[in-house]
């Protein structure tokens, strides 16, 4: 694992400036640490404030580029506006990587940086990421894949250095929670926002809210099951408040992309 950071680190002194793509979560912020200390300020992390986003994930990433003095920019991104997206196909995370990579190429070149580094890590390249085609496509470079940095030893590594996001739960975009083919509106997008933050604050760790039209499907881990079902009349009422008319817990529990298994069975 220290062999690992330590080509990291060489790979990226090769670089003569870098824009990181960086949202605040697991790997991005290891990424973006790595990056600081090694570039100084021939590095920008750049955040994208999106639908796509709850504001809370935005305002994190923001706390810890002012903590880690890193320099910091914030761009609006709409994808909201792509039709290519909105349809959601299962190639909707190419469409949305592809435009938002476009923009982060502008800036760096704007800033005279050669480089744009996004926080793939080696975890992720055996994963269903229609992302990576555009990664792979406009030249973009992974540093911690590239050195095989997997997610756990991202987190080891992320603690051992007491960085703040070491153990902080897995993030996706909220399109992830609707079943592909179902339009992408921000009506949607909103209501699993308030429904997931409605649930994290019982408290509830690691959870997501997957909306069937209708249906909402909470994946939560196994043990706290039991958190779910003794508040089960608040959840249902607030729930339905939002305009879920069923609210239902998955049995199998949380899991990275369950919305993918579909996909599988094709």
């Amino acid at each position: 694992m220290q062999n690992k950071l330590t080509q990291l680190k060489k790979n990226i002194a090769a670089s003569k400036g870098a824009v990181v793509a960086y949202s605040g979560g697991v790997d991005s912020t290891f990424l973006a640490w790595v990056a600081h200390s090694v570039l100084q300020e021939r590095v920008l992390m750049v955040t994208a404030v999106s639908p796509l986003h709850p504001s809370s994930e935005h305002n994190y990433a923001k706390k810890l580029a002012k903590q880690f003095s890193f320099p910091h920019q914030i761009i609006k991104t709409n994808e909201l506006e792509n039709e290519l997206f909105t349809a959601n196909s299962p190639e909707r995370c190419y469409h949305c990587k592809k435009a938002l990579l476009f923009r982060l190429k502008a800036i760096a070149a704007q800033k005279g940086f050669t480089d744009i580094f996004d926080g793939t890590n080696y975890d992720d390249l055996a994963d269903y990421r229609p992302g990576l085609q555009a990664v792979k496509e406009l030249g973009i470079k992974s540093p911690l894949a590239e050195v095989k940095l997997t997610k756990a030893e991202i987190r080891a590594l992320s603690k051992q250095y007491n960085l703040p996001t070491w153990d902080k739960p897995a993030f996706a975009c909220l399109a992830s929670r609707l079943p592909y083919g179902e339009q992408i509106t921000a009506e949607k997008l909103a209501r699993i926002e308030q429904a997931e933050s409605f649930l994290r604050a019982l408290p509830l760790k690691q959870l997501r809210v997957r909306c069937h039209g209708k249906l909402a499907r909470i994946e939560v881990a196994p043990e706290e099951h039991n958190k779910i079902l003794s508040n089960a009349a608040e959840i249902t009422a607030y729930l339905q408040k939002l305009g879920f008319l069923y609210v239902t817990l998955d049995l199998q529990g949380y899991r990275t992309g369950s919305m993918n298994e579909v996909l599988k069975d094709k």
